[in-house]
């Protein structure tokens, strides 16, 4: 499980648009997003690196990261 700190989400279609992101690198990925705390929680297969590529790209920043 990841958690990561990313910036510029402000409503639920930011917090859809994560989502997708995730899920394009792994279908079955779960994600759980905190908008107040700007928190994301993933569940995953794929990789950090894959998983934080595919959320910059869609426009979020993640500005930290940590295997829990």
């Amino acid at each position: 499980m990841y958690e990561l700190q990313v910036e510029g989400m402000t409503c639920g279609g930011c917090a859809r648009s994560v989502t997708r992101s995730v899920q394009s690198v792994d279908g079955n990925a779960r994600v759980d997003v905190d908008l107040a705390a700007k928190k994301v929680r993933i569940d995953s297969q794929a990789s950090l690196d894959a998983v934080k590529s595919a959320i910059s790209d869609a426009g979020y920043p993640v500005t930290a990261s940590a295997t829990v």
